[in-house]
């Protein structure tokens, strides 16, 4: 069971008392209405998935309920850390080189 750190709450709680809502730090159209069908799905539906640090909104659902950002490692789910919304993350992912589908670096 993870135990996650709440930013408001500053407290550590149980994984069940929060809710992973998706990617982090998406810019958001300035105007809705001038989207095209296309730009609009993406924006919708389209999300990294990436191997690694990732940097993902959550919810403190049965406590707080107010919303926070996470750094997550999606391999080994280790918590880089946490912080509020507007913040900006201090763990940013290292520049890896481009691996083909064989393991081989490029």
């Amino acid at each position: 069971m993870l135990h996650i750190y709440c930013p408001h709450c500053a407290e550590y709680r149980e994984e069940e008392e929060f809710h992973v809502v998706g990617q982090a730090h998406i810019a958001r159209p300035l105007d809705p209405e001038a989207c095209s069908d296309q730009e609009w799905g993406e924006y919708m539906f389209f999300r990294k998935n990436p191997r690694g640090l990732h940097h993902e909104l959550w919810v403190h659902a049965a406590g707080c309920r107010k919303f926070f950002n996470m750094t997550r490692d999606t391999q080994s789910y280790e918590i880089k850390e946490v912080y509020k919304i507007g913040e900006q993350p201090s763990v940013v992912a290292d520049a890896v080189p481009p691996q083909d589908t064989l393991g081989v670096q490029s």
